[in-house]
C-alpha cells in the first residue's frame, strides 16, 4: 500500500526564500542582472522609466511620425534604459555606481537614433547614397554594436551568436555599404517588422500586464484555484496548474510566473508530500503553458494575428485545443502522482469559498474589454490595449474603496501613486528586454534579405530532410528551442516568426500551424535543459536540483512537444480544413490520447505499470492524437487492451490482498 505522505511538513530551510530565487536568477538569467540605484539617483533611473513608458503610450496613440523617426527614438530610448540597469556582467555591480565605458557606450551607441530620428527626411532623400559619407556608416556600426554588446548583457549569447555568424556571412558576400545600409537605414534591418511591432503593440501590452499585476489578479486566480482543486488528491498541485494557466496568460513571462505564483504554490505542493524536484517542475511547466494559453497567450495572440493577417478571434480558437491538451497532460500527470504517493489535499475549511470570491469578478474587467475590443475590430490592437490600462486603473481604485469600505487589514492590492509609478517602471524594464531582442530578430532578417539567404536555407533543409517534412520539422524545432532560450515570450514570437516560420511555410507547412509551430517551440525552451530559465526559478523556491526539475518539467510538458508535429503535419487540431464532427472526434481522441501518454510517462494509473503497458500507453496515446481515422482505430485498441490490463491486474491485486 502507498505510503501517506500528506502529514510529512518540511523544515522552513526546505523552502527558498526571496533571496535564493534572485541568487539563482543571477546566475543563470541575465534579465536579472541589473545595476542597483539608490537613493536620489535611484528616484531619477525610476521616473525616467516611468516617463518612457508614459511616451510610448503617447506615441503609440497620437503620434503622426514617419515611422523612420518613430523608430530611431525608440531605439535610441531603449539603448539609453538598457545600459543604465545592464552592467557588463554580474561581477561589476556596485550601488549608484555605472562605470565610464559604460556611460561612453551608451552615449556613442544612441546618438546615431536621434540623429538618425532628427534627419530622417533627408536620409530617406539620399537612400543608398547615405553610406558613401564615412560619417554615416561609423555611426551605423557603433550603434549595431552597442545593441549586440546590450543584448549579450540582457538577453543571452544564443541569440547574439546567430546574429554574428549572419553579419560575418553578409560582409563576406554582399558589398559592405549595402550590407550597412539595408541593416541600419531601411526598414529591413532593425527597423523591420520585429521591433516595429514592438514599439507599435507590445510595449503597451507589457505597460498593460505591470498594471494587471499591481490590481491583485494573481492572488485572485490562486484562490479561485484553491476553490475549485484544492481540495482534491494532491490539490496544491492541481492549484498550481489552475493559477499559474491563468496568470501566465496575462504576465508574458514564464520566468516571471514561476517566481510570482510558485511562491504560493510551491510551498503548498512540498507540504503536501512532492518532492521538490517535481513541485517546482509543475510550476514551471504550468507557467510556460500559460504563454500558449488563450485567449490572451502573453499577447502574443494579438501579434499573431497581425503577422499572420487572419482576425484575432480566430487566433484565440485555433489556440483552444492545443492548450487544453497541455494543460490536460499537467493535470493528469499530477493527479496520477498524487494517486501513486497516497496524497490527499487541502482540508475544505481551510480553502477560500467560492462564494466569497465571486465579489472580486470585477478583476477580470480589463481582460475582458481588451479581448472583446480587439475581437470585434472596433479598436485598433494598441487602442484596445490602452483602454484596458485605464479600466485596470479604475478597477485598482475600485479595490481601494472596497477595501475602505470593508475596513480590510490586507491593502497588499491596493493601487497607490507608488505602484501606479512602479507598473510604469516595470513595464519600461520589461520592454528594453523585449526590444533589444527584437531589434536582434531585425538584424537576423535583414542579413538573410540583403544576402538571399533565405532560399539557401530553405534548399538546405529540404536537402538535409530529404523532402521528408518531419525532419524538416525537428530541424526547425530544434532552431525555435536555441533561439527561444532566455527570451520573453512577445519578442520570442517575433523572432520565431521572422526566422523559422517562412522555412516551414515554404516546404509545404500551412501558414496558421506554421506559426504555431514554431511559438510553441519557442515558448519551451524556458522548461527544456540545459537552459531552463522557469525550471530553475521553480527549483530556487522548491530548493531542488535545477538540472531535475528541468528534466520533470520537460517531462512534464510533453504535449508542447508532441502537440506542434500533429497539427503541422494535420492541421485539424488548429480546426483548419475541417468539419463540426471531425473537430469533436479530434476533440476525444486527442484528449484520450494525452491522458495515455501521460499515464505512461507517469508509470502509474490503477498500479505501477510495466513497459510493456508503458508502451502500449504511449503507442495508443500518440496514434489517437494524430487526427485521422484509421490512427484513432489502432489507437483505441491499444490504449483499451493497456487500460484493461491495468484495471483487471489492479483488482486482482486487491482481491488477493483481501
Amino acid at each position: 500500500m502507498a505510503e501517506k505522505k500528506q502529514n510529512t511538513r518540511p523544515a522552513e530551510a526546505e523552502i527558498g526564500t526571496a533571496q535564493d530565487v534572485e541568487e539563482m536568477m543571477k546566475k543563470y538569467d541575465r534579465e536579472s542582472n541589473t545595476r542597483i540605484w539608490e537613493g536620489v539617483p535611484g528616484k531619477v533611473v525610476r521616473y525616467l522609466c516611468a516617463a518612457f513608458s508614459v511616451y510610448c503610450i503617447w506615441v503609440t496613440l497620437f503620434s503622426t511620425m514617419m515611422p523612420e523617426e518613430k523608430l530611431n527614438l525608440f531605439l535610441g530610448m531603449v539603448l539609453i534604459l538598457g545600459y543604465i540597469n545592464y552592467p557588463i556582467s554580474k561581477k561589476h555591480v556596485r550601488a549608484n555606481h555605472m562605470p565610464w565605458y559604460d556611460i561612453l557606450i551608451m552615449v556613442a551607441g544612441a546618438i546615431p537614433f536621434f540623429y538618425c530620428a532628427l534627419h530622417a527626411h533627408s536620409i530617406i532623400k539620399l537612400a543608398a547614397r547615405v553610406t558613401r559619407d564615412p560619417k554615416m556608416v561609423i555611426m551605423a556600426v557603433v550603434a549595431i554594436l552597442a545593441f549586440m554588446e546590450l543584448c549579450r548583457r540582457c538577453v543571452g549569447i544564443p541569440i547574439l551568436c546567430v546574429v554574428g555568424v549572419l553579419l560575418v556571412y553578409a560582409f563576406s558576400n554582399v558589398r559592405f555599404g549595402k550590407v550597412i545600409y539595408d541593416l541600419f537605414y531601411t526598414t529591413t534591418g532593425m527597423m523591420s517588422t520585429p521591433i516595429n511591432v514592438c514599439a507599435k503593440y507590445i510595449v503597451v501590452f507589457i505597460i498593460f500586464g505591470a498594471f494587471l499585476e499591481r490590481t491583485g489578479i494573481s492572488n485572485f486566480f490562486i484562490s479561485l484555484a484553491n476553490s475549485v482543486a484544492g481540495s482534491s488528491s494532491g490539490g496544491p498541485a492541481k492549484v498550481a496548474v489552475i493559477s499559474s494557466a491563468l496568470c501566465g496568460m496575462v504576465s508574458g513571462s514564464s520566468v516571471g510566473n514561476t517566481v510570482t505564483t510558485g511562491s504560493v504554490t510551491i510551498p503548498m505542493m512540498k507540504r503536501t508530500g512532492y518532492k521538490g524536484e517535481f513541485a517546482g517542475a509543475v510550476e514551471a511547466a504550468a507557467s510556460t503553458g500559460g504563454q500558449i494559453m488563450p485567449p490572451i497567450m502573453g499577447a502574443a495572440a494579438f501579434l499573431m494575428s497581425e503577422y499572420m493577417g487572419i482576425p484575432y478571434g480566430q487566433v484565440a480558437l485555433k489556440a483552444i485545443l492545443p492548450a487544453v491538451l497541455y494543460f490536460t497532460g499537467i493535470y493528469i500527470a499530477v493527479h496520477l502522482e498524487a494517486r501513486k504517493l497516497g496524497l490527499k489535499g487541502i482540508p475544505r475549511d481551510e480553502l477560500p469559498k467560492l462564494r466569497q470570491l465571486l465579489p472580486k469578478v470585477y478583476l477580470l474587467l480589463p481582460l475582458v474589454v481588451l479581448v472583446w475590443l480587439v475581437a470585434t475590430n472596433k479598436r485598433t490592437m494598441q487602442f484596445s490595449a490602452a483602454v484596458a490600462i485605464v479600466i485596470t486603473i479604475v478597477v485598482g481604485l475600485i479595490n481601494n474603496l472596497v477595501s475602505a469600505a470593508t475596513k480590510s487589514e490586507d491593502k497588499s492590492d491596493n493601487l497607490t501613486v507608488g505602484k501606479f509609478v512602479d507598473a510604469l517602471e516595470a513595464g519600461a524594464k520589461s520592454c528594453v528586454t523585449v526590444a533589444v531582442a527584437c531589434a536582434m530578430a531585425g538584424l537576423v532578417a535583414g542579413s538573410i534579405t540583403s544576402t538571399g539567404l533565405a532560399s539557401k536555407l530553405i534548399t538546405a533543409v529540404v536537402t538535409i530532410s530529404g523532402g521528408r517534412v518531419m525532419i524538416a520539422l525537428v530541424l526547425t524545432m530544434l532552431c525555435c528551442i536555441v533561439l527561444g532560450m532566455g527570451v520573453p515570450t512577445t519578442a520570442n514570437y517575433c523572432i520565431m516568426a521572422s526566422t523559422c516560420a517562412p522555412i516551414l511555410i515554404t516546404i509545404g507547412v500551412p501558414q496558421v500551424a506554421a506559426h504555431f509551430f514554431v511559438f510553441y517551440f519557442g515558448i519551451v525552451a524556458d522548461i527544456t535543459p540545459p537552459v531552463a530559465l522557469a525550471a530553475y526559478a521553480g527549483s530556487a523556491i522548491a530548493k531542488a536540483p535545477p538540472m531535475k526539475t528541468a528534466f520533470n518539467a520537460s517531462k512534464l510538458a510533453i504535449g508542447a512537444f508532441i502537440v506542434p508535429y500533429i497539427f503541422a503535419l494535420n492541421p485539424a487540431m488548429l480546426f483548419v480544413d475541417t468539419t463540426a464532427v471531425q473537430v469533436v472526434m479530434v476533440v476525444i481522441t486527442s484528449l484520450i490520447g494525452i491522458f495515455g501518454v501521460a499515464a505512461a510517462l507517469n508509470g502509474y494509473l490503477y498500479r505501477p505499470m510495466n513497459v510493456l503497458v508503458r508502451i502500449l500507453f504511449v503507442a495508443g496515446g500518440l496514434l489517437m492524437m494524430d487526427p485521422t481515422t484509421i490512427t484513432d482505430i489502432i489507437g483505441i485498441v491499444l490504449f483499451a487492451a493497456a487500460f484493461a490490463w491495468q484495471y483487471t491486474t489492479a483488482k486482482r491485486g486487491k482481491g488477493a490482498a483481501a
